[in-house]
């Protein structure tokens, strides 16, 4: 069954004492999952009011593995544009490329935006594909 107002059901969890601080960060780490992201106000709010003050890195950290932590407009991060892969013969079971594949294929063909991936490097231009650069 869906959790329709997943705070009201968050909120008695986080100010019980019995819980241990890791399991409240466990908590609001499925909480920002599940809603793909909060404001940084109520993140603020759940660190402050919940006393995890010290540890809030370890919720705050997870923007480096591109999680969506903050969902504020300002704060949201360029995506990578993906490929349509609709025609391509797939697995059985394969279900989704990863992104590494696209960006990878791009890095391959000179694609990649010098902006966002400065530290690429450029590949010959009379190079063919054969070999390693």
């Amino acid at each position: 069954q869906k959790v329709k107002d997943s705070m009201r059901v968050l909120l008695p969890v986080l100010l019980n004492k019995n819980h241990e601080s890791y399991d409240k960060i466990r908590a609001i780490l499925l909480y920002i999952f599940s809603t793909n992201g909060t404001t940084q106000e109520n993140l603020d709010k759940l660190i402050q009011n919940v006393q995890i003050e010290s540890d809030s890195d370890m919720i705050r950290n997870w923007k480096y593995l591109d999680v969506p932590v903050i969902s504020s407009s300002a704060a949201q991060q360029h995506k990578y544009p993906r490929r349509d892969r609709s025609a391509e013969e797939t697995f059985q079971l394969s279900r989704w490329t990863p992104v590494i594949k696209d960006v990878m294929e791009d890095a391959i063909e000179n694609k990649l935006d010098s902006k966002e991936w400065p530290y690429s490097s450029q590949c010959p231009p009379t190079w063919n594909g054969s070999g390693a650069v």
